[in-house]
């Protein structure tokens, strides 16, 4: 007679986690799946509206700034002029994509009659992939060559690449270098050992096009690791109690150039030097491309948040490792003489700032 096997503790955890990973799992691809296969149909209703009116250019125009009006006081922000073009390019990319077909298994690499790489076909009820999501095939659908679309859509798949991923490989002409290659596998293996990592729910609800879909608000806290959100958190009050003109404005302030999005950690506004203060904070060693960025912060924002009467706009970079703390102020060449004149009186020294990070992080460690 066999003896029923005790259940454990430990055993009960993996069971239940096991259930929560494959809840989460399929959430993240339902989420990827249903975005996707809308902005899909819209693509193409936009484009079978518009074709016969093709070459009245004008008329188009008209038309699509009328529908976004519409669609974003019902819908939200997602659907301005330029993200319906995009919709309606991606059907463009992809006309027949969601027409049900048969599909090889295995994921071997081969070579088609073509001679291009091609990994195994997509395997889905809609014929977009449900592990990439809108943002992955917003990189896709600019690669003109359909057989390296196609390659870098499965390769995206295989090695769960990200969207910053994906586009580096496309950047880097990895399908080009991949045809010249004489040992093909190998080179794919070896990249796909690389870049292999596991997709999270966090990962999908962090992307910003997730969130106009649903018309959501975005949630600061995704974007900050727990050490980011108190320190953030503590410059916040330390920069609004010096009592020197600071008006808290936003935390993790998106802002969209083209087809990437970028997060400022907090935004303020100074009445008495009229002007906004951005500040970025890092987490680890400074580097010269952490005060670049921000100097294209700073030219991002003005474009499009600075009104008559404001001043130019500040950036400050404060860089926090364990036993150092390190502030920058970042200043645009042609106000660097209002800055040594003016805003220097109202602005926290660097060394007041380092100090503050210093104290902050080491009670932080403290209460570990």
């Amino acid at each position: 007679m066999n003896e029923k096997k005790e259940l454990t503790s430990d055993h009960l955890f993996d069971r239940i986690a096991a259930i929560l990973d494959q809840s989460r799992n399929r959430i993240v691809r339902t989420i990827n799946s249903e975005i996707v296969a809308a902005y899909w149909h819209i693509g193409r209703e936009i484009f079978e509206a518009l074709q016969a009116g093709e070459k009245r250019a004008q008329y188009g125009q008209k038309m699509l700034a009328q529908l976004s009006q519409k669609l974003q006081e019902r819908y939200g922000k997602g659907f301005s002029t330029t993200n319906l073009k995009y919709f309606r390019s991606f059907y463009l990319a992809y006309p027949n994509r969601l027409i049900p077909m048969g599909h090889p298994a295995g994921d071997e690499f081969k070579l088609a009659t073509t001679g291009h790489p091609m990994g195994d076909q997509m395997k889905t009820n809609n014929g977009f992939h449900p592990d990439l999501s809108w943002s992955h095939y917003r990189a896709l659908m600019r690669v003109e060559n359909e057989n390296a679309r196609q390659f870098y859509e499965q390769e995206a798949v295989t090695g769960a690449w990200s969207k910053r991923q994906l586009e580096r490989q496309i950047s880097s002409l990895f399908y080009e270098r991949i045809l010249a290659s004489k040992d093909k596998k190998g080179m794919l293996t070896q990249a796909r050992q690389k870049t292999l990592r596991a997709l999270g729910v966090v990962d999908v609800l962090k992307d910003p096009y997730v969130l106009e879909f649903l018309n959501l608000p975005e949630a600061e806290r995704l974007h900050e690791s727990d050490l980011e959100t108190a320190i953030i958190s503590n410059l916040q009050h330390f920069l609004l109690e010096l009592g020197k003109g600071f008006s808290f404005v936003a935390r993790q302030k998106r802002m969209r150039f083209e087809d990437e999005d970028f997060y400022i950690d907090l935004v303020f506004y100074n009445f008495h030097l009229k002007c906004f203060l951005l500040i970025d904070l890092k987490i680890g060693k400074l580097t010269y491309q952490d005060i670049g960025q921000m100097d294209g912060y700073v030219r991002m924002f003005e474009a499009q948040y600075k009104v008559e009467g404001d001043n130019p706009t500040i950036g400050l970079v404060l860089c926090s490792e364990k036993n150092e703390a390190i502030a920058r102020y970042s200043v645009l060449k042609e106000s660097k003489q209002l800055f040594a004149a003016k805003y220097l009186t109202y602005l926290p020294s660097e060394a007041e700032l380092e100090k503050e990070l210093q104290r902050e992080r080491k009670r932080l460690e403290e209460e570990k």
